[in-house]
Order: C-alpha cells, then structure tokens, then sequence
C-alpha cells in the first residue's frame, strides 16, 4: 500500500474522531443509566401505574412488538404517544448514536486490519494510544448499555409512539433492537467480535510490558532510582530531561490497567497461545480490584474475568491464575500503594521546592513536572476507587490514608507552578525545537537507506518549519499537523517503515513532546493532574476532607479539597449539555461547603483565642487589685492576712508566661499552632475559578469571623433574662478591645480584610438586631436599662446622686440587689456610649423617648379630667381663699407627681448617656465636635424653628446637651391626637404646667422627700422633676410654636405661691419636708437656660431659700449625728 493509500483512509483522523465520539456516546449512556436508577429523574410515565400492563408487554415482546393488533395492552401509550415522543426523543437517538459509533468502530478495526498496522507504544505512541482507547471506548459504551435495565421498555415504547404517531416505525428500530438483544451477554458477543482482531490488539497490548513492568515498581524501587530527583545529580541539573519514549513517561497506569483488562477479556485466545501476553495479563491483575469504566462505573476485574473465562473449556488454569491475583492484590497492593504514596509525598514536595526556588529549571525539567502529577493522579485515583468499592475488607486501612491532603496539595502546588511559569517552558522548547531538534532531524533524514520522494518533501518541510518557528506565530501546530505522518508509516505496505527506522520515532516522539510544549500545556496538565473523578466519589472525597481536618499536621493542606472542585469542569463533554448545570451545582456546593467548613474552624480558633487574651485581659480590670493593694499594705504594716475559707488564691497577671520548661504547651500554645496551619491554608491563595466563578477564599473567613464576632460580643455582655444580670459596660468594652487587638494582630496571617470585619461586627453591635436576626448589645443594654434600673429607680429602690452622678441603690432588708452605681457613672456612661456609637445611643434614645411619651399621655388624660378646675387655678391662684378650695378638688395629683418624676428619671438617665456620648465622640473626632458646637452657639431665640431643630438634632446626635431636646419634640410630634385641636392641646400643655405647680406642696407629707447633701438630690427622685418640667415644657411649646420663657415665668408663679401658701399650714404632716421642697425652686431655675434667679426673687425670695438650705444642713447633720450615736 502507498502512502498515498494510507493517508486516504485517514486513520489517524478517523480514531481522533471516533475517540471524541465514543466519549460523548458513553457520557450519554452514563446519563440514561443514572437518569433511570433514580425515581426522581426517572421518565414520569415509567412510574405511573397505568401504564405497567403497557410496560409489562412491551418488555416481554421485545423487539417483536405488535403495535396495531395490541391496542389491549397499549392503550396507555397511545393516549400519551405525544408526550412519550416528546420525551423519549433524546433517549432514542443516544441508543441510535450507539449503533452508529458500532458500525463505524467495527468499520475502523476492519481498515486498520486491512492495512495491517503495526502497533508500538513506544515508536508510533499517539496512533497506538487512539487505538487501544477506541477499544476500551467502545467496549465501556457497549457495558454501560447492557447495565440500564430500562434499555428495552425505553426504546420498544419510543417506537410504539412513533408507529402510532406516523403509521410506521422508526427505520433504525429493526437493527437498534436486535443489537440490544445481542448484548444482553455483552462481553460474550464482544470476544467473538474481537477474534479477528487479536493479532492487531495483541501487538499494541505488548508493547506496553517493559514500560508497564517499569512503571509499577515499588516504592524502594523508585527510591533507590532517586526518580523525580533534581539534586541527586547536580552537575546534571540543568540538562534536559529526555526519554526515547516522551509520551510513556507520564501515561497513566490506570490507562494501561484498563487497556490490558478489556484488551485481553475481548481478545483472550492469545492467553493460552502466548506466554508473554499471560505474563503481562497476570502483572495488570495484580494491580487493582477495579477499574473504570466511566466515572464511578467500575469493572470488578478478578469476578468478571473469572465468571467469563469459567464458561468456557481450556480456561481452568487461566482462573487458577485470577484466583492467586486476587489473593495477591487483597493482600499487598494496599501496602504497595500506601508506600508510593509516602515516597511521592517526600519526592515531590522536594521537586516543587527546587522548581519555587528556581522556576527556570522548568524548561529542561518539564517532562519530572509532569510525571509527578501522573504518579500522584494514579496513586490518587486507585486509592478512590478501591476506597469507594471495597466495603468488606480485613484491614480497612489499606483503603485510607490521612495523609492524602498532602498530596492533592503538592499536585494542585505543581499546576500553579506551570501556570504561572508558562512562558518559561514555552521559551525554552522554542528554541530546543529550532536550534536543537530541527538539526537532529536533518541528520537522520540524510542518514536513512529508504526515502521515498513524498516522505522525503513532508520530511524536509518539518525540518524547515522548526527552524523557523516563532512563538507569536504558532507554527508549530503545523508541525503537529504534519506529524500524522507516523501513523501513515505504521502501514504495513508503507515505503518508509517507522519501526525498521527506531532513531526516527525516537527523535519525532521527542519532537512532539516539545511541540505539546508550546501550544498544550494545559491540555497534557489535564492529561495527567486531573482529578475530576472525586465530582462522582463524592462521599469518599468527603470522607477524606474530614480525616483531613482531624489530622493537625494535614490542615495546612486542606485548600487542596476546594481547589480540586475547579476540575469537575473537564468532566462535561459537548454531546451531553444537560449534564453541565448539574455537575456545576455539585461541584460550586462542594467547594463552598469545603470553605464554609474551613473558615468555620479557622474563625472557631481564632475566637477562642480572643477568648483567652480577653482572660488574661480581664485580670488587669481596676476590680481585681483590691487583693494586691491590701497584700502590700499589710505588708507593710507587718501583719499577716489570713484568706478567706473557698476563696482560691490568684495569679499576678504574667504569671502564664513564666516556664522553666519549653516542652511544657499550654493551651494557648496549641491553640495558636492550629491556627497557624489553619491561616496557611485559607492564606494559599488569594482566588480561584469554578465553573466561572470566581471564588475568594477571605471572604468566607471574613464572613464567618464576622458572625462570630457578633455573637461572641453578646456573649461577653453576659444577659441573663432570668435574673436580668448584664456586664458591666466598661467590662465588656475591655474585653471587646482585647478581642479587637488579637484579630487586628492576625491582619497579614488570615489574608482577611479584618479592619472590615471589625468595622461591620461592631457597626452590626449598634443595630437593634445584627445580619443573623440576633439581638445585639444595643437591644440587651437598651432593654436592660429600662426595666433593670430605671424601673427600679421608679419604684424608690434606687435613686439619682447628683453629686457622684450616678444612680445609687438604696439598701433594704432582707433583698439582695445590684449596685447601681456600678452600671451608672460617668465611666460606665462612657463605655456604653463607645460600645453602642451614635447608632446605638438613637436607638436608646429613641425607647427612652417612648416611655415618655406613654407617661405623657397619661399625663394629659389627668389634665383633661381636672379641666375645670385647673383653668380656675391658674385665674385665680393669687387668691389663697380660693386657692385652698380648689386643691382638694383636684384629682390624682400624686399620679401626676409620680408619672412627671418617672419622666424626669427617664431623662435624667438620657442626659448621663449623652454626656458619655460627647466625651466619647470628643476623643474620637475632636475636628467634629468643635464645629458641632460652634454651630450650636450661633442659634438665638430669632432662628427659625426648622433650623433650630435640625442644628441641635446634629448636636444631640453628638452627645452635645441642647435647650430643647430634638428628639422629644419628634416624639411628642409623632403622638396621634384624637380629635382634639392644636389649641385645645395648646391649653392642655398650659394646665398640665399649672397641675404640676399646684401639686408640689404635696410632695412635703413624703418622708423621702428630705434632701440629701451627700447625695444632692432626694431618696425620692422629685430633684429629677425639674428636667422633666423643663424638657418637656421646651419641648411642648416648641411643637406649638409658643414662648418657652413665658410660660415657665407662669410655672414659677404658681408654683411659688402654692409653696409658699404651704407656710401657713399648720398641719405638721402637711409641712414635714417644706424646706427641702422650697429647694426645688431653685434647681428648677439652674435646671433651664430659659430662667433666671432675678426672675425667681420675683417670686419667691432668696432668703426663704437660704433659710431653706440652712435647715436643710442642720437637720441632715443632727440625723447624722444621732445615728452614729446609736
């Protein structure tokens, strides 16, 4: 046969093809066989009870099935016969695909016969390859259709359909089901099929044995060879790496496995005829259990092989030797592969620290890059399928290996590396190919005894294309073009016969090596690093991720898991569309429960650590130096303190950090190596892409380093609903910042942006609720406040001390209760105020606000109800006759006094926090505060209203005190009046001023209202009366639009007058505390910017206030005094 000849018959291009088309057309039966395992994906009819007696039929007649006279059994499908071509369709024209990829197969082998090609691995590689992978291909095509169980319903109903939609059947239906009758025992009708092949399949399969002897050599083997070592020779390091066969290097070993497996099971006659095919045959059934089919289909080869050779006569020694090969691989093959792993563990990560260190050793090292990621591909897979298949085994672990991160790390390491250094390989085979390879195939070009014409002109054009091959202008795919010659020369009538010419092969495989070189890298990177199979070994390469994270020493490898996610990518294939969103979804769920995974033990570390600095923190608290301070006084005085009985003995903090032994590890040691190897592994690497999508591994950190911090903070508060026991809030600030310190310190190890997540997790603090829907600290201490202290301070259980400002408890008998100075003064408001923010303290402010305007409108209800009388009061009230009518007539004025005061109390407690605002915010943002308050200076009594309110809202929002509360008036304004006018609620908030005056006298029969100088204010709370008269006066009068300053005058009026008609009472009960409340005249007036001391001279003359402050102090010390004396 010519060349001529050869290169009609396009052999090479025929099995490039049908290879492509045999892996569509077994993706596709894959789908069909997990499409109809699965009741959920299952066609819908095949599940639908009327239609059994149809399926029934059609399954029993089967391909004989007599549609026309049938209408008993197939009603069903003719009342669905749309539908059921409909859906049918694509399972149809798969099975239909499979007839056609048969006859050309068969085709094929008959022309490759025909022509009597001579097959070797190791001198036509790529032509050798393509065809034994046809075989395989189509043999997996021809199992995986005899294992869908619902073959025959499914093409026998498709037809039913058909020859009842158009009257006649499908043309290919006749030969379609006879073939699915033929392989209902395939691998039986596959050997007679094959028997003419043998002679051709034999050949390739032989010229595998030196090169698969030599690639499953044990461990101490590879190690005495030094295999995949750059340094144990290093005068050598930097010579190119060659091999006479290039492409065998990196073949697979499961490729081989699976070539020799089917090859021989198909072909078997040459089992018993020829010695060297057993030997080879026994070797590869030593190997493995299983091999693959496609994905996770597997071929148990010692049972499959065993259950075909047994029926047949002249087999019995060849199952003695299956028998003794599953003994031996049951036996040994796990420890042989648990060795190479070990050793590939060391090899490689040396080989991947050479080639960091010095990345241009990848040009002549290229082909050790690439036989790494192959030995570490197989020992990878082989361990999944075994781990997957093997249920049943004596020693299980055989089938795991804790260590496999390592691995999957160092082959994922080595892809990065080539990646990222492409253009070193492709520069360095540039010029190999131009100045080295091109002139030694000139040489043999000349040096050989038979050159036919043709082959010389196709010779020499190769020579002159790599002399002048440039990397911009991609020549060199002609070269590969043009290198189909080899398979041409594989011709039996060939002029030029490529294996009587072994320096030609030699020199074209090395060729086509360094041609991959430049254009397909990336391809021979899948080639031999892909590890897509996990994407259907999913409960193995879970299984392995958790044995990971349980393994301290293999965290720092764990980012291997999601990034092997990316290689699910190159399962998909082009004859089977409907299968890319599924396999996208499994693979972006895997790679995101693998982060999600992993940033949760990292931010677990990471916060427990916080938790121990915050430990340690807290032993440096002003609380705990009492001990020392009386340690080192009685010291001093030379007296021996002797401790309490239970109270354990403490620490001096720094105590943790003094060891005499450095082996001793404490927990905060361990804790901080775990975080280092988890911090190695989230830090790898900075992005990855799946499916194309862009994935950052910080950001699940981020994500989860931020929820917990939220929920830590809450902890650290410390809320108990039950017992309504909180932090204090300089405590928990303390520990807040002790947290803060630690996670900012972690900035350039985690890869985190944690600036960012600081900032949102305390941001988040000051909401009511956080991302989660989780109360925050801002709704734990805002709900604390107000039912733990200030409902208490309503009650007289605690109370205002204007001179510690603070509120102070008040002991009782026989009750237990929290200090509340300690959750109260001008630190603790300050603490608040930084943990809370401005946000925070609106949001306090605001349910303040509600609760005084609830006590507001019960207010203005009593008002309503003494209409009458308080509008005669306040004509009148000049007139003491009258005056002293009209009191008693009023109704529930000690409600008025006790709601005002709870109002008062309310404000008071929104003051402090204010104040601790302003200085918070004073530190933070001095450049603010000053024009915040100059700003504030400017407005006079002439500003528009509008204005003044936005201005001293901005103020307020500052913490900056303001004559007329912003957010009070908003409140007030916000209260749905009923149907009364603005006048007529004018006249209310008048009256309600004028009740208010008329009732202070009334405070005087209270024992409570004696004023305290310690304290500055009353047991009581009524000093706390004054800021809410004049809070809620500006506030009222400013929503009306009315003189502040004029009716406050009116309030003192009345209010002096009744408290001085109090004189002449001559009841003692009546006048008991008549001094300490002529004292509230005046702190009335220092309370208001709108009132002055003339203006209350007008009214109620000073001298009765120094009287009143001299009784005042007379009494309190005489109280004193008696008390000690008792």
């Amino acid at each position: 046969m010519s060349l001529t000849s050869a290169y009609q018959h396009k052999l090479a291009e025929k099995l490039t093809i049908l290879n492509d088309r045999g892996q569509g057309v077994l993706i596709r039966m894959y789908n069909i066989k997990k499409t109809c395992s699965d009741p959920k994906s299952k066609p819908p009819f095949l599940l639908e009870k009327s239609m059994e007696s149809s399926l029934k039929y059609i399954n029993k007649k089967f391909p004989n099935i007599d549609v026309r006279n049938s209408t008993q059994h197939l009603g069903p499908v003719h009342r669905e016969k749309a539908e059921i071509i409909r859906f049918l369709t694509n399972y149809y024209q798969s099975f239909v695909d499979v007839m056609e990829f048969r006859d050309h197969v068969y085709e094929l082998l008959n022309t490759i016969d025909a022509c009597q090609c001579h097959f070797d691995i190791n001198l036509n590689f790529d032509f050798t390859q393509s065809y034994l992978d046809l075989i395989v291909t189509y043999t997996s095509v021809i199992l995986l259709l005899s294992r869908i169980e619902d073959r025959r319903v499914l093409i026998g109903m498709y037809n039913c359909a058909h020859e009842m939609l158009h009257g006649h059947s499908d043309p290919s239906f006749a030969r379609l089901g006879q073939m699915v009758l033929e392989y209902d025992h395939p691998l039986k009708k596959l050997t007679e099929e094959f028997g003419p092949h043998t002679k051709a399949v034999s050949e390739a399969l032989l010229s595998l044995h030196f090169l698969f002897v030599r690639r499953n050599q044990g461990a101490e083997q590879w190690r005495s060879a030094q295999l995949l070592s750059l340094i144990s020779t290093p005068p050598a390091m930097i010579n190119p790496a060659n091999s006479d066969t290039m492409a065998c290097e990196y073949l697979s070993v499961e490729v081989m496995e699976r070539w020799i497996i089917i090859g021989f099971l198909l072909c078997n006659g040459c089992l018993n005829s020829n010695s060297q095919c057993q030997k080879l045959w026994k070797l590869c059934l030593q190997g493995s259990l299983y091999i693959t089919l496609i994905r996770e289909d597997v071929l148990q080869v010692h049972k499959v092989t065993e259950d075909l050779f047994s029926s047949w006569k002249g087999y019995g020694k060849r199952v003695a030797d299956i028998k003794e090969s599953k003994e031996h691989v049951i036996a040994n093959s796990g420890q042989f592969h648990c060795q190479r792993r070990q050793f590939l563990r060391m090899a490689v990560k040396e080989l991947e620290t050479v080639l960091t260190d010095e990345p241009g050793l990848l040009g002549p090292k290229a082909l050790y890059v690439f036989m790494a990621l192959s030995f570490i591909r197989d020992e990878v897979t082989w361990l999944v399928r075994h781990t997957e298949n093997v249920t049943k085994t004596k020693t299980p672990e055989d089938y795991a290996d804790s260590s496999i991160a390592e691995l999957l790390f160092l082959l994922e390491e080595i892809r990065a590396l080539v990646r990222r250094h492409i253009k070193v390989i492709q520069q360095y085979h540039l010029q190999y190919l131009a100045r080295f390879d091109a002139l030694v195939l000139s040489d043999i070009i000349q040096n050989l005894s038979v050159c036919p014409e043709e082959e010389s002109i196709i010779m020499s054009s190769f020579v002159s294309t790599l002399s002048s091959l440039n990397l911009k202008q991609g020549n060199w795919r002609e070269w590969r073009r043009k290198g189909l010659l080899r398979a041409y020369t594989s011709v039996a009538k060939a002029p030029l016969h490529l294996h009587e010419n072994p320096d030609l092969a030699k020199v074209m495989n090395l060729i086509v090596f360094h041609s991959r070189m430049l254009d397909s890298v990336e391809k021979v990177l899948v080639e031999t690093s892909d590890l897509s199979t996990f994407c259907f070994h999913l409960r193995t390469f879970e299984k392995m991720f958790t044995m990971t994270l349980e393994e301290p020493t293999m965290l720092r490898y764990a980012i291997a898991f999601p990034l092997i996610c990316a290689h699910f990518v190159h399962c998909t294939h082009e004859m089977c569309p409907e299968e890319y969103p599924h396999l996208k979804n499994h693979s972006l769920h895997h790679c995101n429960s693998f982060l999600e995974e992993l940033a949760k033990q990292t931010s677990n570390c990471v916060l427990e650590i916080c938790a121990e600095q915050r430990n340690l923190s807290e032993q440096l608290l002003p609380k705990h130096c009492a001990t020392t301070i009386s340690k080192a006084k009685n010291k001093k005085m030379k007296q021996k303190q002797t401790p309490r009985k239970g109270e354990p003995e403490r620490d001096k903090p720094g105590a943790e950090s003094h060891r005499k032994n450095r082996s001793i590890v404490t927990n905060m040691d361990k804790l901080h190596l775990h975080l280092t190897e988890l911090a190695l592994t989230m830090n790898h690497v900075h992005s990855f892409s799946v499916f194309e999508h862009t994935i950052f591994p910080s950001e699940y950190l981020s994500s989860h380093l931020e929820a917990r911090l939220n929920r830590a903070i809450v902890w650290l508060a410390g809320y108990n609903a039950a017992t309504q026991e909180i932090a204090r809030p300089s405590e928990l600030l303390a520990g807040v910042k002790a947290y803060i310190s630690f996670i900012q310190s972690l900035a350039q190890f985690v890869g985190a942006d944690v600036s960012r997540v600081i900032r949102n997790a305390l941001l988040q603090q000051t909401q009511p609720l956080d991302s989660c829907g989780e109360q925050t600290i801002t709704t734990l201490y805002t709900n604390w406040y107000l039912e733990g202290l200030l409902r208490q301070a309503s009650s007289g259980t605690i109370t205002l001390a204007p001179a510690m400002q603070a509120f102070v408890s008040l002991p009782r008998e026989g009750e237990q209760n929290f200090s509340a100075e300690e959750f109260s003064d001008v630190s603790e408001m300050r603490a608040l105020a930084e943990l809370l923010g401005p946000y925070g303290m609106k949001f306090l402010s605001e349910n303040l606000m509600w609760h005084v305007t609830s006590q507001i409108v019960e207010l203005k209800k009593l008002v309503v109800e003494n209409m009458d009388v308080l509008v005669q009061i306040r004509s009148n009230f000049s007139k003491a006759d009258l005056m002293a009518s009209l009191l008693p007539q009023l109704t529930g004025a000690d409600n008025v006094l006790k709601r005002m005061t709870i109002i008062g109390v309310i404000l008071t407690f929104r003051a402090m926090a204010q104040e601790g605002l302003r200085e918070v915010f004073s530190s933070h943002c001095p450049f603010l505060m000053g024009p915040i308050e100059c700003l504030k200076e400017f407005v006079t009594a002439d500003t528009d209203i509008k204005v003044t309110l936005s201005i001293f809202e901005l103020a307020s929002a500052a913490g900056v005190g303001c004559d007329i509360d912003p957010a009070l008036v908003a409140a007030i304004a916000n209260l749905k009046a009923d149907t009364s006018s603005p006048e007529e609620e004018y006249k209310v908030a008048c009256l309600l001023l004028v009740f208010l005056a008329a009732s202070l006298p009334l405070l005087a029969t209270d024992p409570a209202s004696f004023f305290s100088i310690e304290k500055d204010g009353y047991n009581n709370n009524i000093h706390c009366l004054t800021k809410a008269i004049i809070q809620v006066s500006a506030a009222l009068f400013t929503l009306y639009n009315k003189n502040i300053e004029t009716h406050l005058k009116e309030f003192l009026v009345v209010a002096s007058v009744s408290l001085l008609q109090l004189g002449q009472e001559t009841d003692k009960l009546k006048t008991r505390n008549r001094e300490s409340i002529s004292l509230l005249m005046r702190l009335v007036v220092e309370e208001s910017s709108f009132l002055t001391l003339d203006m209350l001279e007008s009214c109620f003359p000073y001298v009765l206030l120094r009287n009143a402050y001299r009784e005042v102090s007379r009494a309190f010390y005489l109280n004193r005094v008696a008390a000690s004396t008792h």
